[in-house]
């Protein structure tokens, strides 16, 4: 966490302060800056890019320099981003490529040289934390407990929740699959994808899952609407688009919507099947996820087949809103949370 500016220091817990949070993926750079409003925070700006800073980590175990570049330059903006909008406290994480690779600690001492960010690599159980964190606004159902899946770009995670009105989620218990969309079309293809091919990834995907599911049997629970199913990503908000045939991708409209399994797999098909240069020009996917969508699906596909829940709740929030959370919870305390970012 960073604390900036002069003065001072703030003696107003969460109310004296601007807070960012950046979540840098293997796919996609994204900051949310916001100030605390009476229920959970308000953004007042934000920022997305896709940068595939995790672009063929898989094959040999290091970032490139053409993906450090694009990264660090999308980096920079998000430092100005925070000065402007004068954020005094903050945290920066990075996930799943630079936990793999051989050389991130040349690439985080660079960030910092060129844009003042201190990045923090989170650990997989700290990621799950966040994005379970982020979502909680959205899992207060009847239900007591929830299955939450965040489908990432070098890995996926799911996490069975205690859900409590009064308090965050308890994890009770969480796996960390090292398949995201990334690592998933690099090794099978993202381009041109032939039905036997995704048939194949989703048979790989539910593989991985396999051992969750019989180590905490949670499948009936699940099928029988007993507990809540979330997901979180851009495959899956991306979907909720296509099944409400946005024209142009709408976060008011899409976060929180429901999906039914149908759905999913109807619309999984349809991309499956639809042309790279359609994918591309479809305005809720476009070039930068064009290769990567189908993966998506055959993961998010995988989830459903492993855990056949009635409907899916539809979140675009996660880690950075978590991340939110902690900063504001911690303001109030005096205290800072993880690692200094």
């Amino acid at each position: 966490m960073r604390r900036s500016g002069g003065g001072a220091r703030p003696s107003g817990g969460r109310w004296d302060h601007v807070f960012g949070a950046l979540d840098l993926g293997t796919n996609n750079c994204r900051l949310l800056v916001a100030r605390p409003a009476p229920k959970g925070f308000r953004v007042v700006d934000s920022f997305s890019r896709i940068v595939r800073l995790g672009e063929g980590v898989a094959g040999d175990g290091c970032l490139s320099e053409i993906a450090m570049g694009r990264t660090v330059r999308a980096l920079k903006i998000c430092a100005d981003k925070m000065e402007k909008r004068g954020v005094t406290l903050s945290r920066c994480v990075a996930t799943a490529a630079c936990r793999v690779a051989t050389n991130c600690d040349e690439f985080v001492g660079r960030v910092e040289s060129e844009t003042g960010i201190r990045l923090d690599i989170i650990s997989p159980d700290e990621e799950a934390r966040l994005a379970a964190a982020g979502c909680s606004p959205l899992l207060q159902e009847e239900c007591e407990t929830a299955l939450v899946f965040d489908i990432g770009g070098g890995s996926t995670e799911v996490m069975w929740l205690r859900l409590c009105k009064s308090s965050l989620p308890e994890i009770l218990a969480w796996v960390s699959l090292p398949l995201g969309v990334v690592t998933l079309a690099e090794t099978h293809g993202g381009r041109d994808v032939p039905a036997d091919v995704y048939q194949k990834m989703v048979e790989e995907v539910e593989r991985q899952l396999a051992p969750f599911e019989k180590a905490n049997g949670l499948r009936l629970a699940i099928a029988n609407g007993e507990a809540l199913m979330l997901g979180t990503s851009g495959t899956v908000t991306t979907l909720a688009a296509l099944n409400m045939g946005l024209s142009t991708y709408r976060r008011s409209v899409v976060d929180g919507t429901w999906l039914s399994a149908l759905d999913v797999e109807t619309v999984s098909r349809e991309l499956s099947s639809m042309a790279y240069c359609d994918r591309e020009r479809h305005p809720c996917i476009g070039k930068g996820r064009a290769d990567l969508v189908i993966a998506g699906c055959a993961i998010f596909e995988a989830i459903c087949r492993t855990w056949p829940a009635p409907r899916i709740r539809v979140a675009d929030r996660g880690v950075r809103d978590g991340m939110l959370f902690q900063l504001m919870n911690a303001a109030d305390a005096g205290m800072q949370p993880g690692h200094p970012a």
